[in-house]
């Protein structure tokens, strides 16, 4: 069960992120001597450069927006000006305020050794950092991810922005062009855009969102069109060079080949994020990777090569979703501190996702695509979100709700909500999915009026009267006419 051998600590975590930070927090609690490595900034992406600034940003956007947009509301309209400097002030005021919850010092009350400084793994078992090795029985690899940089011919020679450095920006950009369509690349197109920017979507495929239903992606291109986002599909940026007088020029390149030059100001790179684990030793010491530079673990989150090793969060794959980085934390936590006597198999069934783009996205469960590849018979309920009377009050109706189900029942196999509050009108179907539960629970539940909530209730009564008996209604109605 245990070696002779003694080790400095029982747990060493390198990487002070979201999944570096439950996992220490969670040891320690547990009153593990716990060892947290960070060589940069504690709280990670989501804290400085993810989470917490994108959705700081995309609140002013959406005010000016809001303001600009005020005759709707009766409201005399104003053209709002942006004090770029102050949005990003407030961004960074933000960031200061959370900062304590992930600081060392706080960390340190927790009983967990911070120390900051490159780590580097020269055997299963030890961790050199700042010229000094540390031994510990489990290390949990939380090293998180970075933005990927796609191979362009002539970026080396240029400044170019990723969602790491983009908050260091002191101006608006009079343009930008965003290469990308996910979550980060439509946020960050629409932020900018609403503060000012002349944006410009670049996208390879045919449509954006490509992780979402076909709809989410339709829906959006137009909103975004209606927002003055110019959208380039089945285009790709073949070459970028420095303009003369700032700025950069792009070589784009649509499905016919033809190319074109053209000048924006800032270039956001937004093409997807990559594992650090680079320049880790993690390959020296027979660490396995993925072939997308994850490390390679079993259902239990250990490394495939060293059980004692084990990985959470982005590292891990195969999702990059902060919430699912604290989730995978407690498995890998648990495991190395109580694996032999007990170990839990990590528990993928239920992974919720958003894009906080407005309106809001939020999907649980399986794809229509999917569940067709799979061979599994389903039924699609729409319930569109423009007639609701809390949204039209609020100027907000417009979106859809779109729930699949097992074909003859009422058990929920997925679920995709583009909308006002998608994030948390979404829990309601996460947790009905959790218990067991399915469109009868929803439809038994008392929802408050007016409110956004009620569009999961109507949609659970539309299906409800679509599958009505016809037989048991024809006897009602004969009863009533009887007892006239």
């Amino acid at each position: 069960m245990f070696s002779g051998k003694k080790y400095d600590t029982n747990l060493l975590v390198i990487g002070a992120g979201s999944a570096g930070l439950i996992s220490a927090n969670i040891a320690a609690t547990l009153k593990a001597k716990v060892t947290l490595i960070e060589r940069h900034k504690m709280g990670g992406d989501c804290l400085n450069t993810g989470c917490v600034p994108s959705k700081t940003l995309l609140r002013s956007a959406k005010i000016r927006h809001l303001m600009n947009d005020s005759e709707r509301y009766g409201l005399k309209a104003a053209d709002v000006a942006v004090d770029f400097p102050a949005v990003m002030g407030r961004v960074q005021s933000i960031i200061k305020h959370i900062e304590p919850n992930d600081s060392v010092e706080r960390y340190t009350s927790l009983g967990v050794d911070c120390i900051s400084g490159d780590a580097k793994l020269v055997s299963p078992n030890e961790v050199l950092v700042n010229g000094e090795k540390i031994s510990a029985r489990h290390i949990i690899l939380a090293m998180g991810a970075r933005p990927f940089i796609p191979e362009i011919a002539g970026l080396d020679a240029i400044d170019y922005l990723t969602s790491d450095n983009i908050w260091q920006l002191e101006e608006l950009p009079k343009s930008m062009l965003v290469m990308g369509s996910g979550a980060i690349a439509c946020e960050m197109s629409q932020a900018f855009s609403r503060l000012g920017s002349e944006v410009t979507m670049v996208q390879r495929s045919s449509s954006i969102l490509n992780k979402e239903e076909p709809e989410v992606g339709e829906f959006m291109l137009k909103a975004f069109e209606q927002e003055g986002i110019q959208v380039k599909l089945n285009s790709k940026i073949s070459e970028v060079r420095k303009a003369e007088g700032g700025g950069v020029e792009v070589c784009l390149q649509d499905e016919s080949g033809e190319q074109s030059w053209q000048w924006y100001e800032q270039i956001l790179l937004a093409v997807g994020r990559k594992a650090n684990t680079d320049g880790m030793g993690l390959e020296e010491v027979g660490v396995e990777l993925n072939a997308d530079g994850t490390v390679k673990v079993d259902e239990y989150l250990r490394s495939s090569s060293h059980q004692n090793i084990l990985a959470c969060g982005d590292v891990a794959g195969p999702y990059q979703f902060t919430h699912m980085a604290s989730h995978q934390a407690w498995y890998a936590t648990v495991n190395s501190l109580f694996g032999f006597v007990k170990k839990f198999k990590v528990d993928y069934r239920i992974v919720p996702k958003a894009v906080f783009t407005d309106p809001e996205i939020a999907s649980v469960g399986k794809l229509e695509s999917e569940l067709k590849a799979e061979g599994v018979a389903f039924e699609a309920v729409h319930f569109p979100l423009d007639d609701m009377d809390r949204a039209l009050a609020e100027g907000e109706a417009k979106g859809f709700i779109k729930v699949l189900l097992k074909d003859g029942s009422d058990k929920i196999l997925g679920v995709t909500i583009v909308g006002a509050h998608a994030a948390e009108l979404i829990t309601e179907f996460i947790h009905v999915i959790k218990m067991g539960k399915g469109l009868n629970h929803i439809l038994g539940t008392i929802h408050i009026y007016p409110s956004f909530s009620e569009a999961n209730k109507y949609l659970a009564g539309q299906w409800k009267r679509k599958h009505a008996p016809q037989w048991a209604l024809k006897i009602l109605q004969k009863l009533h006419a009887w007892r006239r």
